[in-house]
Parts: C-alpha cells; sequence; structure tokens
C-alpha cells in the first residue's frame, strides 16, 4: 500500500516562464524604447492629435454642423448598414469554416484555406473591379439585371458585397488557430455521451471560442466600416446615397472643405480608438484564460502522483 503524502504544490507552469532580466546593458533597452515610442509618436500619436485638432480647429458648434449635414448623415447610415449586414455574415460563415476545417478531416481542405486568404491577396480595387465585370452593363449579368431593373453596382447591394468580401477573412482565421489549439477531445466525448451536433456546439464548442470569435468579429466589423478601395470602385461616389464615411471624407477633402472632412474622420478615428481598447481587453482576456488552462494542464500530473 502506498503512502499518501500531502506536499504543497505550486504552479509549474509559472515557474518555468522565461526570466524578466536579459544580458543586455541597460542603455541599449533605453535606446530600444526610445525608438519605439519616438516612432509611435510620429506616425500615430502626432496624426491623431492632428485630426481632432483640425475637426476642431472652427469651433465646436462647426464641427457639430459637419457632422449634423445631410450627406453625412447619410454617409454615416450606410457605412452603418453595410457593417450590419456584413459583419453577421462574416461571423456565420467564420464560425462554419473554422468548425469544419479545425474538427474534421476531408478533401480540399487545403482549397479552402486559401479561398479564405484571397482577399488578403487581392487587392481591394480589383476586388471592387470583379464585382464590375459582373454586374456591370457590360458585364455577365449586366443585360439580365437591367431587364429585371435590379441594381447592384452604384447601389447599396454593390457596397455590402464588397465589404462582404473584403471582411469575410477574420472571423474564419482567428477561429482556426484557436480551435486547432483546442483539440477535439471534448467534442468527441459530448459524441459519446450522446449530444447532439448543436448540443456540442452550443455547450462545448462556443463557450471555448468565444473571446476569439469576439476578437474576430471586432476587427471585422473595424475593417467593414473603414474599407475604402472596394467600396470605392462599386459606389460611383452618388453624393447622398452611395457614399460611405471613407468616401465622404474624400470627396469632402477635394472640395478643400477641410473641417468637414477632418469631423467625418474624427469618427473613424474614434472608432478605431474604441476597437483598440475592447481589442486590448479581449487580448488581456485571452491571456488569462492561456494561463489559466496551462497552469491547470501543468497541475494535473502533479495532483495524479500525490493521489497515488
Amino acid at each position: 500500500m502506498s503512502a499518501v503524502i500531502d506536499l504543497p504544490v505550486k504552479p509549474v507552469a509559472s515557474a518555468q516562464r522565461a526570466p524578466t532580466n536579459t544580458l543586455e546593458p541597460r542603455w541599449i533597452k533605453y535606446v530600444l524604447v526610445t525608438i519605439a515610442l519616438s516612432f509611435l509618436t510620429l506616425f500615430l500619436f502626432i496624426p491623431l492629435v492632428a485630426v481632432f485638432a483640425e475637426a476642431l480647429k472652427k469651433g465646436w458648434d462647426v464641427y457639430v454642423e459637419s457632422i449634423l449635414d445631410p450627406d453625412a448623415i447619410s454617409a454615416i447610415q450606410l457605412t452603418l448598414i453595410a457593417a450590419v449586414i456584413s459583419v453577421p455574415l462574416n461571423l456565420v460563415f467564420g464560425v462554419c469554416a473554422a468548425w469544419a476545417i479545425a474538427k474534421f478531416e476531408f478533401r480540399g481542405k487545403s482549397i479552402l484555406l486559401t479561398l479564405i486568404d484571397l482577399p488578403f491577396s487581392v487587392s481591394p480595387v480589383i476586388s471592387g473591379l470583379i464585382y464590375v465585370l459582373m454586374f456591370g452593363t457590360q458585364g455577365w449579368f449586366g443585360p439580365w439585371l437591367q431587364e429585371h431593373d435590379i441594381k447592384i453596382l452604384f447601389a447599396v447591394p454593390g457596397i455590402v458585397l464588397a465589404t462582404v468580401f473584403i471582411t469575410f477573412p477574420f472571423v474564419a482565421r482567428e477561429l482556426i488557430p484557436l480551435m486547432q489549439a483546442q483539440g477535439s477531445e471534448e467534442e468527441e466525448a459530448g459524441l459519446v455521451l450522446g449530444a447532439s451536433g448543436w448540443q456540442i456546439f452550443r455547450r462545448v464548442t462556443l463557450p471555448n471560442i468565444k473571446w476569439g470569435l469576439l476578437y474576430g468579429v471586432i476587427l471585422c466589423n473595424a475593417r467593414a466600416m473603414g474599407e475604402f478601395g472596394a467600396v470605392s470602385v462599386v459606389s460611383g461616389h452618388i453624393r447622398g446615397e452611395t457614399n460611405t464615411m471613407p468616401l465622404q471624407v474624400e470627396i469632402l477633402y477635394n472640395e478643400y472643405n477641410f473641417t468637414a472632412a477632418f469631423a467625418i474622420a474624427s469618427l473613424l478615428a474614434l472608432l478605431a480608438l474604441v476597437t483598440l481598447a475592447i481589442k486590448s481587453f479581449i487580448e488581456w482576456r485571452l491571456h488569462q484564460s492561456g494561463e489559466t488552462a496551462a497552469d491547470e494542464a501543468a497541475l494535473m500530473p502533479i495532483s495524479h502522483e500525490a493521489r497515488s
């Protein structure tokens, strides 16, 4: 009979972490930090301050008047419409694609991964041009669309299609490595216990990927609201109808209406700051979840040996 010995157990993962001290002289650290902060100040902080300074240059009243302009309101509404439609579509597609790629083996998986990465390798202007070649007057479906009085180009459907194409890799590419790292043991255990596919997804898969899923949705939403190239090709630049916020900024700036242009740009900058804050919070939660899982995994063999 083996004796049971109670020993204080310390997390092994924390003991195996890399030391914080390095062998480089301290002045090298200061130089590197100074270079990094100087770069961020020159290319990030100063332009950000300049946007808000130029937007408020003529006072708060002019700033509010520029934002409440009917064309600006129309651009904001169209941007929100494109994001509200494209983000849920990419959410559903991203979860389905990531679940299929990470949890199953099938022919054509590498081709599917390549197709998911396609918007990253194709210029947004080229992706917009593809829709022009398909749905334009001289395109493949142009004559049929004209006969049935269906408008895709230079209308909301074309803007939504271009936005969906540009943003659909974000959710899938965020979830695929996360789900592959988690493995499929928990799903297989649920299947053995008699759970249905929907029950396994809702009670096992979804809780494990919730923070990564939210992270991908935030990135997708930020890209959808800030997309310029593809939307510029298919929108037609019709003032008050097919201009999104980035396109409205371009038009106002080309008309030398700098205050109004920077006012709309400041809204996009605020969106970027809010997105950055939420992104940092989710990264912190992912880091905390990863540390907790690593500590639990490291404690399992020690606890087993103590019980034996």
